[in-house]
């Protein structure tokens, strides 16, 4: 597959060739949801705790007689329906929202949307991503140049160039990672895929095995 490449001008340059088993796969839907759902979940932090009336302080001793006291019959004052008693049902940081993808499956869906970018015209490939300085008005300026202009993008690095980073961070639509941490929920998450030639080379040493 021969995807557009441009300059630091914005101007097409060489179209460069993407690898089939890369950028060449037809999206599975089911598959990429499922992998999505998986990352979404492993990404989930469960900060939600109640204590149960084992768990609260107090209560040892039952608070008055079984019978004959004209009162309702009660055996800890830790109970759900006493004030400062323990919770019902309440969520707890026991909960597990794990789930296991194996690695290819993940590999596979990661291939199918950079494929589906790619297809649709929205992996914007430059031949070079170098700034003077880590100046987000010189990242904007050349982003203005491009297809994805203002619009959400990620921009993914063939290595951990400061002055890209430190400038993107000041861009609400533009997210920068290195390529071989691409993953298919950020991907989704963004409508475009911004990177070097040279990050190509990157993901196929990542993830093509």
């Amino acid at each position: 597959m021969k995807v557009k490449a441009y300059d630091k001008e914005g101007k097409e340059a060489e179209a460069m060739e993407l690898p089939e088993n890369i950028f060449g796969l037809k999206l599975n839907k089911d598959l990429v949801h499922q992998v999505m759902v998986s990352q979404e979940s492993n990404r989930r932090q469960v900060s939600a705790h109640t204590k149960g009336r084992g768990d609260v302080s107090g209560g040892g001793k039952k608070p008055w007689a079984q019978k004959h006291t004209g009162k309702a019959r009660h055996g800890s004052t830790r109970s759900p329906i006493w004030v400062g008693g323990g919770v019902s049902h309440g969520p707890t940081a026991e909960r597990n929202f794990k789930k296991q993808i194996n690695t290819k499956m993940k590999r596979k869906a990661l291939f199918m949307v950079l494929s589906d970018k790619a297809r649709n015209d929205m992996l914007v490939l430059v031949e070079d991503l170098q700034l003077d300085g880590a100046k987000t008005k010189a990242l904007r300026t050349l982003m203005s140049k491009l297809p994805c202009d203002d619009q959400n993008t990620i921009i993914a690095l063939p290595d951990m160039q400061k002055d890209i980073i430190r400038a993107g961070n000041n861009l609400e639509h533009a997210r920068t990672m290195q390529a071989r941490e691409l993953n298919v929920l950020d991907l989704m998450k963004s409508k475009y895929v911004l990177m070097p030639k040279s990050a190509v080379e990157v993901i196929k040493k990542t993830f093509a095995k």
